[in-house]
């Protein structure tokens, strides 16, 4: 039974009230001053204190004061005659958790009651019967779905469950509800992937059976626009950076922007740095940047950074459009950097500026080889706490909050996602092969699991081949590759690690968003 602690100094007048509540299951213990009721508080953990704040003796603010000190989480409810603003702005700088002004109905108190003892259990109740009403609806999607536009939707609807439930014991649901989908969503991508290429991408005015928006897009799709409107803009590519860790932090960004256009795209396969990142910021596939500009192509099987030459490919794109813009380009991998970058933006005069955040990908591969921080993210909703928790205290929440504040229009995006991988399948391959376990690249691979995709002709994807016979080969769902020598030992090793370059909803179908200051 919830107890309440009652204090007033005319108790006596609120039998009535102290009658009704114990008729609704509530046990309501008294006092009628600040000393009395700081004993009991400090016997007894009380559910909730109703305060009085004009009272002999220790006053109100002052017993509250006291209260917050022994339990300060213990909700507290102040009941006053007066309306002063100097006495509101006191009671909830002490952070009250509700202020009524007498006189007070039953109906008011219980109000109180399921707001700030039961809100919990009632919002979870609500979010699970409406789950329970949106789950056909879902299963409908799943299995309808036959465009990049709809397959987005069951994505946003995924994630939005995954947030809604993740503390929910309905959490099985969804995740059964997601394994279908990426199930269907992977033969979706067999079905149509290699057909895209050569197509114009689809935009709001092409028919939405045309080739998805992908990575090589991003910028004549979303950032040229904005340059040629005369906007001030700033690319933030997060990498490894999913559409529900986007919800996650998109109210910390509503402080200082207003969303001006939320959408998805497709990232190509390999949804992997090399791959997708370089396509973005080239405006080409793979094989395009090693035939167009073989200097700035760095081969799977070499030991050099695959991402060293960003900036000169942006150049290479904005020269191939005749764009005479210049640009800035970042790549933030420590907070202290972020910082410089900071100092640098209030001076900054290029329209197109562009800022890599590699902490999430930093996050996913520390997981993976570090036991601590398998513990502290230990699923998806661990996860997208940690992803909150690291934007919220980061430089990069000060970087993103200044370029508001100086007028910069942001697009804010990812060279593509993860997923939480669970079910070793066996490969074989030569020792030349790639050592990415979502996918694969080399001569002769052979998988005993039938949820692959095999592309046998990459250059048809627009993907290189390191050898002639070179076939790529990707994961699906929550698979991914060990190798038979000690398989047993690697299967166990990567299993519930967060991992990306195959094929799930949660790597392909990422977040492209567009924000305009608030100021």
């Amino acid at each position: 039974m919830n107890t309440i602690l009652w204090v007033d100094d005319e108790i006596d007048l609120l039998q009535p009230y102290i009658i009704y509540l114990s008729g609704k299951g509530y046990h309501v213990t008294t006092a009628t001053n600040g000393r009395d009721a700081l004993d009991i508080v400090e016997q007894t953990a009380p559910a909730i204190v109703f305060l009085d704040e004009n009272m002999p003796g220790l006053t109100g603010l002052e017993t509250l004061q006291e209260i917050k000190r022994i339990r300060p989480e213990v909700p507290v409810v102040m009941i006053t005659k007066s309306e002063e603003e100097h006495i509101m702005e006191q009671a909830i700088g002490e952070k009250i958790a509700d202020y009524l002004i007498k006189p007070v109905n039953p109906s008011q108190i219980l109000l109180c009651l399921k707001k700030h003892i039961h809100l919990q259990d009632i919002v979870s109740e609500q979010v699970q019967q409406n789950y329970r009403q949106e789950w056909s609806d879902i299963a409908y999607m799943i299995d309808t779905a036959a465009t990049f536009e709809e397959w987005a939707a069951v994505e946003r609807s995924l994630s939005r469950w995954d947030i809604e439930l993740e503390n929910s014991p309905m959490r099985s649901l969804i995740d059964d509800q997601r394994t279908q989908a990426n199930s269907a969503f992977a033969k979706w991508i067999a079905k149509n992937y290699e057909s895209w290429f050569g197509q114009p991408s689809a935009i709001s005015n092409l028919p939405s059976e045309g080739k998805p928006v992908m990575s090589p897009d991003i910028m004549k799709h979303s950032v040229f626009p904005l340059l040629d409107q005369g906007k001030k803009v700033l690319l933030c590519v997060i990498d490894n950076f999913r559409y529900d860790q986007w919800k996650t932090i998109q109210p910390l960004l509503s402080e200082f922007f207003s969303i001006h256009e939320e959408a998805q795209y497709l990232s190509i396969l390999p949804t992997a740095t090399q791959y997708a990142r370089n396509a973005i910021f080239s405006g080409l596939m793979p094989l395009q940047i090693q035939q167009m500009y073989p200097q700035l192509w760095v081969e799977e099987g070499d030991e050099e950074s695959k991402n060293q030459f960003e900036k000169e490919l942006v150049q290479t794109l904005l020269d191939r459009y005749r764009r005479r813009e210049s640009f800035t380009y970042w790549k933030v991998n420590e907070s202290d950097f972020c910082e410089r970058v900071i100092g640098q933006l209030r001076n900054v005069q290029t329209p197109l500026n562009i800022v890599v955040l590699n902490f999430i990908d930093m996050l996913s591969h520390s997981r993976t080889e570090s036991k601590m921080m398998r513990e502290l993210a230990n699923d998806e909703a661990a996860y997208r706490s940690l992803t909150l928790s690291w934007f919220r205290h980061s430089p990069t929440y000060t970087l993103l909050r200044r370029a508001a504040e100086l007028g910069f229009t942001l697009v804010l995006t990812t060279d593509h996602g993860t997923t939480r991988v669970k079910n070793a399948v066996q490969i074989i391959a030569d020792k030349n092969t790639n050592t990415n376990i979502r996918y694969k690249v080399g001569k002769a691979l052979n998988c005993n699991s039938k949820n692959v995709f095999v592309l046998e002709r990459p250059e048809r994807t627009g993907l290189p081949s390191p050898n002639v016979s070179s076939s790529y080969m990707f994961c699906t769902g929550n698979d991914f590759f060990a190798y038979p020598n000690q398989f047993n030992y690697y299967a166990q090793y990567y299993r519930n690690t967060f991992q990306h370059g195959g094929i799930s909803l949660e790597e392909m179908i990422v977040p492209l968003v567009t924000l305009v200051p608030k100021s």
